[in-house]
């Protein structure tokens, strides 16, 4: 057996070498937080393995979109799956600004002055609505006039990437790199309504079909195939539906707050995706409960010190 370590901390401790301790601390999430590290560490140096990154919209409303705009522009995954509230908040904060709240505020008050909660973000009219159909308006009619009337929702990100001239962006970097984003759920948040308002008059669509087509050509070729899963929802099950059909993920970890005992997907551990085959068998995983806007930077600044 091993032997549980006291944390020593001093002002020389890095974020990595804090977290190798969790990893000898045998203290609970931290431990798990410290495993899932080594694990992401592991399938992003597998030169076979093809890795996603999945994650809920909410994130993106904080300043958590800028530990996955550094994963997305230091290329460590191969494909995004997310929500359409991802593009609306992507979008929204490359041009305008959010703020800070408070969970107990008054929402009635809030509402009356224009201002939406998002937990304890405040997100102002006209810096979400107003602004995301400003911009998808023009975007949207420069595409009709350059002859692209059906996009994936892959061809639409990089599009959207393409014109969004703001490092702090999401969108932006993965269409530097060439990184595609998958959104499976695309009509369900601003940016897909204000699609839908343009296909009204236009003969524009989003073909959902051709995504699925690139994920199973990608998925069929992968020797191996790794995930970090944020949260659940569409972009969770999206990740974990596509690899059964290479014999499950070899490497995953989740991250959440969600309970399983209600058999929600969200709060579904990793070893019930092993009971259905979309998980391998002998995969290395961890699912870490945990909020993401925690975990994530220090995932991010621990995988910096080793990769």
């Amino acid at each position: 057996m091993k032997i549980v370590k006291d944390f020593k901390i001093d002002k020389k401790t890095s974020v990595d070498e804090l977290v190798k301790q969790m990893s000898e601390s045998g203290g609970f999430t931290s431990k798990k937080l410290a495993v899932g590290i080594e694990i992401v560490e592991k399938m992003i140096k597998d030169k076979d393995s093809l890795n996603f990154l999945s994650f809920p919209a909410d994130i993106i409303a904080t300043g958590t979109r800028g530990v996955i705009k550094s994963l997305v522009e230091k290329k460590l995954f191969h494909i995004l799956i997310t929500t359409c509230g991802t593009l609306d908040h992507d979008l929204a904060r490359s041009f305008k600004d959010y703020f800070h709240g408070d969970f107990n505020m008054d929402d009635r008050d809030l509402h009356k002055k224009g201002i939406n909660r998002l937990g304890n973000v405040l997100v102002p009219n006209d810096s979400y609505g107003i602004i995301i159909e400003k911009k998808m308006r023009e975007i949207l009619d420069e595409l009709w006039k350059e002859g692209k009337k059906e996009l994936s929702t892959c061809e639409l990100c990089w599009e959207l990437g393409k014109r969004i001239e703001n490092k702090s962006s999401i969108l932006h970097w993965a269409y530097v790199n060439k990184i595609p984003i998958i959104v499976p759920g695309i009509t369900d948040g601003a940016v897909g309504y204000q699609i839908w308002m343009f296909s009204q008059d236009h003969d524009f669509k989003i073909n959902l079909l051709k995504d699925e087509q690139f994920l199973n050509d990608k998925v069929w070729k992968a020797k191996k195939s790794g995930a970090l899963i944020i949260g659940g929802g569409i972009s969770k099950h999206h990740v974990i539906w596509w690899n059964q059909f290479k014999d499950g993920l070899d490497y995953a970890v989740y991250i959440s707050t969600a309970v399983e005992y209600d058999g929600s997907l969200s709060g579904a551990k990793p070893h019930e995706a092993v009971s259905w085959g979309k998980i391998n068998e002998k995969a290395d995983f961890v699912s870490i409960e945990e909020d993401a806007t925690v975990a994530l930077p220090i995932i991010l600044a621990s995988l910096q010190e080793r990769i």
